[in-house]
């Protein structure tokens, strides 16, 4: 079983540290609070774990089912616009009343880890089968793969966050300003990327 977990460690942290919108709402964050990716990465497991649990029923209809992934792209494109709109009203703002208005770090993991249609069929395959090779080993298989899968989250937006946050403290307000331009800008092109994704399979 060992060797398993190591290799499902291994699994895992190449698809978080890929970059995504997940990992630039999680740099943007940090510039207000160094322990933003805690929250994004407690956001992104109320997601993830019930479809960890949902794996065995609908793997297959996940992966092969268009209309859901139409729609999970297109709902997608739209709060990945909001979202960039929102961190570039931040950096104009100076990040005082714009960070008021900006979704919580909590709430950010929750909602582009739903909308996200690149997460949703990453679990559908590479994640489905981590799945079944864990539960092979019992469910005590089962609940160390999922206990592992998500501390490799958490190390990896909680260290972005601490990053961001020293990097504001170090460079100042400028920092901040560009790294919110910076996020916002990729994630109004991810969102641009989600819609033309989405449309190909029209």
């Amino acid at each position: 079983m060992l060797s398993f977990i190591l290799q499902a460690v291994g699994i895992s942290l190449s698809g978080v540290v890929s970059p995504g919108p997940m990992t630039a709402a999680t740099i943007a964050s940090g510039t207000d609070d160094r322990h933003a990716g805690a929250y994004v990465a407690l956001g992104h497991a109320v997601v993830e774990f019930p479809l960890m649990f949902a794996i065995f029923l609908f793997a297959d209809f996940l992966k092969d089912c268009a209309v859901f992934k139409v729609v999970v792209g297109i709902l997608g494109a739209v709060f990945m616009f909001y979202m960039g709109l929102s961190f570039v009203r931040v950096a104009e703002d100076g990040g005082a009343s714009g960070a008021v208005k900006r979704l919580s770090p909590f709430l950010i993991g929750v909602v582009l880890s739903a909308g996200n249609p690149y997460f949703i069929l990453w679990w559908a395959t590479v994640g489905a089968a981590l799945i079944f090779k864990a539960v092979s080993y019992g469910l005590l298989g089962f609940v160390l793969f999922a206990i592992f899968h998500w501390l490799c989250d958490l190390g990896w937006y909680w260290f972005l966050s601490f990053a961001s946050y020293g990097g504001k403290e170090l460079a100042g307000s400028r920092f901040y300003r560009f790294v919110n331009v910076f996020c916002g800008a990729f994630l109004i092109l991810m969102g641009f990327k989600f819609l033309r994704d989405s449309f190909k399979l029209f």
